[in-house]
Formats: structure tokens, sequence, C-alpha cells
């Protein structure tokens, strides 16, 4: 298929479909060509960290024109497709890390995502976000009940981030929470975690943006950019109809997460699946907060009386290094034999809803934000720790704009 394009302030005329009565079709006006096809800074993706960049830009340059560009009607990747854990880690997967990186490659990683949450919440105020700290546990199985015996380096080793102790054992409140005594032989609390409504933290963002003047178009798919000298020009396709704008901007910046390689094939990206499903609401349940076990690797909350639940990557992390939305049998069967066994033992319960999030990981844990050129940056790859890292790396993008 050819295409109409336009380009700055000129209109490329392309062959296109037919008309009636004529060789090609020009769909767009010259009013659209004046008032939308160019701005200041373009973000691409609609997540956190794409609206928290986008943000940040406004309170930076409080004059110019900013334009965020989704391809879905609402974010494509994990930001409305989490379990909503405002967390920096429990301490099986922070001693997990510490297998393979230093102490100070930890606990900077740890201190960004403190910095995150806490320049979140101080951003869009806790009630907003429905931020509440109910509790952070993890689940020990035998095989990991050593750790307990770590607490003590952990806590001393985060105490300049922490200003107090963030782990501590937990063990005799297994029984109240009515957890599997099979698997649960040991607790961790967390002190430094809480949790919050995904839903309402996206609405939030999306209010502050409107706000502050940003520019949002949904169903919008970036197919690529070219770089010139004074400016860059992003390929965008409007799926109502057949032609491909050229928006041009003075900086573009990729905020896609898993999807950045699509735009930046060079990059150090590997998507992650991550299954979720929630029950319907169940009486009487046992426990509020939010939980981790097996390094991490599944996460549980109360939510309005249901428990979400999700994880259970590293049964099938081949099949799950994808960016399809679809359903993993073997991993859904997973978690409902383990919300049977372990966490809601002799518990009737219905799973009410399923879906999937795709999460960003690559050869190290740290965030990915970088100047990939003087008018293209980026910022992706969240490790599944979104929640936590995006604003403080949406903070730190646009500290690269300043410094470039």
């Amino acid at each position: 298929m050819n295409y109409a394009v336009i380009k700055g302030s000129a209109i490329f005329m392309v062959p296109c479909l037919p008309a009636a009565g004529l060789g090609y079709r020009f769909m767009f006006s010259y009013w659209e060509q004046q008032s939308f096809s160019h701005y200041d800074h373009i973000v691409v993706g609609a997540g956190i960290v794409g609206l928290s960049v986008a943000i940040e830009l406004r309170e930076r340059y409080p004059a110019a024109s900013i334009l965020v560009l989704e391809r879905g009607l609402l974010p494509t990747g994990a930001s409305t497709r989490n379990a909503g854990f405002a967390c920096m880690g429990s301490a099986t997967e922070l001693l997990d890390d510490l297998q393979t990186s230093s102490e100070a490659e930890v606990t900077g990683l740890f201190e960004a995502r403190k910095k995150g949450l806490e320049r979140l919440r101080g951003k869009l105020t806790d009630k907003k976000i429905g931020y509440r700290e109910n509790g952070g546990y993890e689940l020990m199985s035998e095989i990991e009940l050593p750790a307990l015996d770590k607490l003590d380096y952990l806590n001393q080793l985060l105490l300049p981030i922490t200003g107090k102790a963030a782990f501590r054992p937990a063990s005799e409140k297994i029984s109240s929470f009515g957890f599997g005594g099979n698997y649960s032989k040991g607790l961790i609390e967390n002190n430094c975690e809480g949790e919050l409504h995904s839903g309402m933290l996206m609405r939030a963002l999306l209010d502050m943006c409107t706000q502050c003047r940003v520019e949002i178009k949904t169903g919008a798919e970036t197919l690529g950019f070219t770089e010139e000298d004074k400016q860059v020009y992003v390929s965008v396709k409007d799926h109502f109809r057949p032609e491909v704008w050229l928006l041009g901007c003075e900086t573009l910046n990729i905020c896609t997460n898993a999807f950045a390689k699509q735009l930046l094939p060079d990059v150090d990206v590997t998507p992650g699946r991550g299954q979720v499903l929630v029950t319907h609401p169940i009486e009487g349940l046992k426990f509020r907060g939010i939980y981790h076990f097996d390094k991490g690797y599944y996460y549980f909350r109360e939510i309005d009386g249901r428990v979400l639940f999700g994880g259970g990557r590293n049964l099938d992390f081949e099949g799950e290094r994808t960016t399809d939305f679809e359903l993993n049998s073997i991993i859904q069967t997973d978690l409902e034999q383990k919300l049977a066994e372990i966490i809601l033992p002799g518990t009737h319960f219905q799973v009410a809803q399923r879906w999937s999030g795709i999460m960003a990981f690559g050869s190290n844990k740290y965030p990915i934000v970088q100047a990939f050129s003087k008018r293209v940056y980026g910022a992706f790859r969240m490790g599944g720790m979104g929640v936590a890292l995006g604003s403080e790396t949406a903070f730190q993008l646009v500290e690269l704009h300043e410094n470039s």
C-alpha cells in the first residue's frame, strides 16, 4: 500500500488507495497538518513511565507542547495489569540477587525503588492512588528457612536507606492467616511495603496529564522514527485511515518497556509475561496486605475481599518470554493449585477473572535510562517493578534532557 504523509510543515503526496474519479486519495486536512503535526516532545507509551515522563517534561518545560502516543485504548504492557504492589523486594529475592550482584548494586536498586515510591506518593497523594500499608510478608518453604538467619545482615545492609529494620521474623502469624502448613514453615514481615490500586494510580496520572496540558492520543501505533539534524519524525498509524502520519518533534522519548525492541532493536530487553487471577469475594478471609513466596516469583494480596494471585513465570521461562497476552494453561492451573493448597486450604473459592501482563527484563535488574542520540531518549525495562521504579526512572530520563 502507498501512503500520503505529512512531514514538518510540508505536505507530501504519495500514491494511495484510489478514490472515486481520482488517482489519489488524501485524507489529511490543512487544519490537521497545521495544528497536529509537530510537538516539542513526543512520548511513546502511556503506562506509568510514559505518563510520568510527560508530567516531568511539563514541570521542566512549562511552555512546551507534549504528546503521548499509545497504541491501545489502555496501556498495552503491565501498568493496568499488575498486582498493585508498592514494594522494593522480598528478603529471599534480595538474597538471591546478592549471589550474582554486588552489595552496592543490590542496595542501589533497592534505593531507586524506594525513591520512586516516595516520588509517586508525593506527586499523586496516597488517597488518589489507593495506597495502604496493611502489611507485607513472605512465606518460607522448608528449604528457604536459612534465610531467617540472614535477616540481621540484610537489615544492616539496608539501614542507611530504610532508616529502620526492613525485615523481621513473623512465623507466629502463619496460623492466624490460615496458610497451609505443608508449605509455609516460616514467615518474614517486610516493614517497607505497601499496596495500591493500579486503576486509581493510572487514573491519577491521566488526570494530572490532563491538568498540565499533556495531549494523549490512544489507538495510535508508533511504527518507527527517523532522526534528522533538527528534529525527529515519528511514523504513526491511525487504524481508521490508510495513511501514515509523520509527526515531527524536538525530542522522542520511548517508554514502551517490553515492547522497546520494536523501535530500538538492539536494546537488552526480554519480555516476561505474568499470569494473574482473582477470585470472587471470600467470606471471612483471614488476611490482608501483600505477600510473596518462592523468591518473589509468586505474589498474592487481598483486594475487596478477594484474593489476587499471580506469578509462576519460573515454571516456563521460555514460553513466557513473549509479548503475546494469551493465558498459559499450565501456569494458570498451577496458580489454582497453590491457591487451594498454600493460601486458602480448606476454603471454597471460585476464580472470577484471569489475565496476563507483559513485563520487561534484561541481563541485570536495573532499568535502561539512556540518551540514544541528542534527540532520542528511552526509559524502559522495569523488571516487574514499574510501580516502584516508574516515577524515579521518569525523573532520571528528563534529567538527561537537561544534561545532553
